[in-house]
């Protein structure tokens, strides 16, 4: 019925002439066919290698209906829970139900599992006993490590133990998912397979490999929250394809293994990735749902890039997709454009030509491409390193050649734009044609904050850097004849704040005219350095204590007071200013955050008096009696 797409029904298989899928991909999120999806990656990936394979999505935990599907696959199950960990897309940072699912049809909630990928894998096992189980996506990866899960606020084992599954494959998974398939029509045992790098895998401990790098076990780091610190740090310090040793971590009586990372993609293999066939749609049975919401910011959009060397200590992309950056080539890029344009629904607008941080083109500087990027340290972070090499000439080219695509009206850039990273180009041309040709209006950046001390916590550069490019901004939007503005991202309540930074951060923001519409709270996700910190309340790097907001009352103070200006904030903007000893905020200077109305009020009663009084008099006369 749907050539195009792979098949995800009994009656699809048939009609292909299948009896058994070779291999049966198991999802939490809607089908969709577009590169910007992992599965779509996977599967095709695996459709071009020569397999079968069958896609089941979202299926219901609560019968074997969905899994028995297609029956058993001829060499293993491969399960994820989608483009997002399953209990991100599920709750709020206030651990709330969400009330929509953008990666589901309709975006409708509840269609998958908390916990996907531990609960996709044990219905396996229990419907289809000892078959072949692989792991992988964002939710496998960030918790391939026991983990701090904020939702049960508890330290959690590895997803490799908990699901029972036999193999997880981490970060982007091409080099491994192809290694693995290959290997299992071969005839081997997945439980053989113990060498593929980018992979973990559980052994006894006799059969620990030597010279690995060991961390706490999960003991440990389960009962002492110094461990865990020590273990973040040992399993940051070797997510390095050059150096990255083996990872080991016990688990009562079975060893973690993580092999060190997978090569990252050359750019002649990035290019034949998004080569593959896509539709670039979600699957058209959808349609009658109301499509995947997922998919509208990112249909007609181009990744160039991947990797990240800003390494946020927020953000999951350096234990994922790692720090190293890999590009496509120029041709593979407009070549895609250049399809874009045929597609029966394209405008005429790219919406964005990015990746994790857009304007990276290349690795940061030389010496990485050999001796790997520097273990314990950033590249752009507290101050850029002396040795970055900051060029946008090669993506300049790119975009100017994209501009000039018959069909194109714009081309648009919205994913992250590094401005530390930009203002260190001392060539202003691909500034001065950012804000001229690709800016919508608005441009989204991340200072995230203001205040030295919190910033250095969040591995972000200081605030003089934002400054500096701010002032840039509005310089050459003026000078163009356009009205531009800058939406800056910010982050409440990141371990290291203080109700004092918070305060700093609302004056910096009063300051500077800005007026945030919305404020995102601290999210512990699993596995991330802030993530440590949130719940050790030590900074891994040095094991010196971190101060935490955690009561609801303090997250909401420090989140009242990036919107101090709203009605609604006013009383517990007064609150934390009180309670930080900053009274000298509440009055009604132009340095203050909220009114004093404390006069007017005692002004209010006087009067109210003053006309009680008189209506007295008038009603009894000078002595009280009545007339």
């Amino acid at each position: 019925m749907y050539n195009d797409f792979l098949p995800m029904t009994k009656k699809e298989m048939l009609e292909m002439g299948i009896e058994q899928f070779d291999f049966i991909y198991i999802t939490g999120d809607a089908y969709v066919d577009h590169p910007s999806f992992g599965m779509a990656i996977v599967t095709r990936l695996i459709q071009d290698l020569g397999f079968t394979i069958g896609i089941i999505s979202q299926p219901d935990w609560r019968s074997d209906r969905d899994f028995r599907r297609f029956g058993s696959p001829k060499y293993a199950f491969l399960v994820t829970a989608g483009n997002i960990d399953s209990m991100v897309a599920h709750y709020t940072s206030a651990k709330k139900k969400r009330s929509d699912d953008a990666y589901t049809a309709g975006g409708k909630a509840g269609k998958r599992p908390d916990r996907a990928v531990t609960v996709y894998c044990r219905k396996i096992r229990e419907y289809f006993g000892d078959i072949p189980i692989g792991i992988g996506g964002l939710e496998a990866s960030l918790r391939r490590f026991a983990h701090y899960d904020y939702w049960s606020d508890s330290v959690m084992p590895s997803v490799l133990v908990d699901s029972t599954a036999d193999i997880l494959m981490y970060g982007m998974g091409e080099h491994q998912i192809r290694e693995l398939c290959t290997r299992l029509a071969s005839g081997e045992n997945i439980k053989n397979i113990t060498d593929i790098r980018g992979t973990c895998y559980l052994t006894e401990p006799v059969n620990t490999p030597i010279g690995s790098a060991q961390c706490p076990s999960f003991e440990q780091v389960r009962d002492n929250k110094r461990e865990y610190a020590k273990a973040t740090r040992i399993q940051y310090d070797q997510q390095d394809e050059i150096y990255g040793k083996i990872v080991t971590q016990r688990h009562g009586d079975t060893m973690l293994v993580q092999n060190p990372p997978a090569y990252s993609l050359t750019t002649e293999e990035l290019d034949y990735i998004y080569s593959l066939p896509y539709t670039k749609n979600y699957h058209p049975s959808y349609e009658k749902l109301g499509g995947v919401p997922g998919i509208e910011e990112v249909k007609f959009s181009i990744t160039h890039n991947r990797g990240c060397f800003g390494f946020c200590n927020f953000c999951s992309i350096a234990l994922h997709q790692g720090r190293r950056v890999s590009v496509r080539s120029e041709k593979s890029i407009l070549e895609e454009a250049e399809k874009l344009t045929h597609m029966p629904d394209f405008k005429g607008y790219i919406h964005d030509v990015g990746g994790p941080t857009a304007n990276f083109r290349h690795t940061s500087c030389e010496k990485q491409l050999k001796a790997g990027l520097c273990k314990g340290k950033k590249c752009l972070a507290p101050v850029p390193c002396p040795a970055l090499k900051a060029d946008h000439s090669e993506y300049l080219d790119i975009l100017r050649k994209l501009r000039s695509i018959k069909g194109v009206k714009r081309v648009f850039i919205r994913s992250g734009i590094r401005f530390d990273y930009l203002m260190q180009d001392k060539n202003e041309d691909f500034l001065r044609e950012l804000i001229q040709y690709h800016v919508s209006g608005q441009l989204k950046v991340a200072p995230e904050h203001c205040s030295s001390a919190v910033l250095d916590k969040m591995g972000k550069p200081h605030i003089e850097a934002y400054k500096k490019f701010q002032k840039r901004f509005y310089e050459i939007t003026k000078s163009i004849g356009k009205e531009q503005y800058l939406v800056p991202y910010l982050m409440s309540s990141h371990p290291g704040s203080t109700l004092n930074d918070a305060i700093e951060l609302a004056l910096f923001l009063k300051e500077n005219k800005i007026r945030p519409e919305q404020v995102q709270d601290f999210y512990p996700t699993p596995g991330t350095i802030s993530t440590c910190m949130f719940y050790t309340g030590l900074d891994p790097y040095t094991l010196k204590e971190v101060y935490v907001p955690k009561s609801a009352e303090d997250k909401a103070m420090q989140r009242a007071l990036l919107q101090y200006f709203r009605p609604q904030n006013r009383e517990i903007v007064l609150k934390a200013l009180k309670k930080a000893g900053r009274t000298d905020l509440i009055g009604n200077s132009p340095k203050c955050l909220v009114r004093d109305d404390s006069t007017g009020a005692k002004n209010n009663i006087k009067n109210n008096n003053n006309i009680k009084n008189k209506n007295r008099s008038e009603k009894f006369g000078s002595r009280g009696k009545k007339h």
